[in-house]
C-alpha cells in the first residue's frame, strides 16, 4: 500500500467521526485543523504539560516524541496554545469504567469536539501530531495512559518531597 493510500485510509477513519466528512477536509485544507466530535469513534485524554514532563523525563522534542511513541503506543497530538501547553492522547471510548484521573488528565468524550491536525502537521506553531496515527483506528490503550499519568504522579510527589 501506497503511503499517500495510506494516510487517505486514516484521514477517512478520522472524518468518519464527523456527520459532515467534507466539512472536515475543508478545515484540514484552509486551516490544516479539524474540528472532529469525540466520544464514538475515539475519545482523548487531556494531558498537561508538566505531567508529561514528569513521565518522560524530558522537554527535547525528539526524545519527548520517541518516548511517547513507546510508551503510549498510539496518536498524540500537541496543541501549544491552550492551557501552557497541552498534549492529547487519542484512545477508544471506554464503557462501564470510570476515568480514575478526570482531576488531573480528563478524559474528553461525547459533547466534546478536538481539534485534529491534518496527517502532514508534524511540528508547531499551531495544533500538530508529536507522535502521527499510523493505520486506521490506531489508537493508545487506555491502560498505558493511565500507567503514564500514574507514573507521573509518583515522580511529582517524590520531587516535592
Amino acid at each position: 500500500m501506497t503511503t499517500q493510500r495510506a494516510s487517505r485510509m486514516i484521514e477517512d477513519w478520522f472524518v468518519d467521526a464527523q456527520s459532515a466528512p467534507e466539512q472536515a477536509r475543508r478545515e484540514w485544507a484552509g486551516d490544516g485543523v479539524a474540528l472532529l466530535p469525540l466520544g464514538t469513534r475515539f475519545v482523548a485524554v487531556r494531558l498537561p504539560e508538566a505531567l508529561v514532563h514528569a513521565a518522560v523525563e524530558t522537554t527535547h522534542p525528539q526524545e519527548l516524541a520517541a518516548s511517547l511513541a513507546r510508551l503510549l503506543n498510539g496518536p498524540v497530538i500537541s496543541d501549544g496554545r491552550t492551557m501552557g501547553g497541552t498534549y492529547y492522547a487519542l484512545t477508544r471510548p471506554r464503557i462501564g469504567r470510570p476515568w480514575e484521573h478526570q482531576t488531573v488528565a480528563p478524559r474528553l468524550g461525547s459533547g466534546t469536539y478536538l481539534g485534529v491536525p491534518k496527517l502532514s502537521r508534524l511540528e508547531p506553531p499551531g495544533t500538530y501530531w508529536v507522535v502521527p496515527p499510523r493505520f486506521e483506528g490506531d489508537l493508545c490503550k487506555p491502560g498505558s495512559v493511565e500507567s503514564l499519568i500514574s507514573y507521573a504522579l509518583s515522580v511529582s510527589q517524590e520531587a516535592e518531597q
